[in-house]
């Protein structure tokens, strides 16, 4: 079953399988304002959930990006390089990593549309 699932940190994870795209909220993007760089991490890094792995920049400020789940890097979505503001434009559709879960268990700790939605009303 493909679901996308949401950190405490705005990132969300879409889980296909045994693969996850990992990139940042709608929330998040509308929060940083004009994104003008996208830090990521090398194909094959391995990670933990709550790890950094990278960062966005935007105009007004930076923001880590926390890994919502374990995994390793199986692609950067290279579109990010030479034209960050994807991000911008829509969050959910640009993808900023890919990882190959390492623990699908983990998925049970994120929280679902619904619940993203009210946390970021409460935030």
């Amino acid at each position: 079953m493909d679901k996308t699932l949401y950190s405490s940190t705005h990132e969300y994870a879409r889980i296909e399988g045994n693969v996850a795209y990992i990139g940042i909220s709608d929330y998040a993007q509308k929060a940083l304002g004009n994104i003008v760089y996208v830090d990521m991490p090398e194909t094959g890094e391995d990670f933990n959930a709550g790890d950094e792995f990278g960062a966005v920049e935007s105009v007004k400020a930076a923001s880590d990006l926390i890994m919502p789940l374990s995994g390793a890097v199986l692609e950067i979505n290279e579109h990010l390089i030479d034209n960050p503001r994807l991000l911008n434009e829509d969050a959910m559709a640009n993808w900023i990593i890919k990882i190959e879960l390492t623990d699908p268990a983990e998925a049970e700790s994120l929280m679902t549309e619904e619940a993203y939605a009210e946390f970021c009303e409460k935030h």
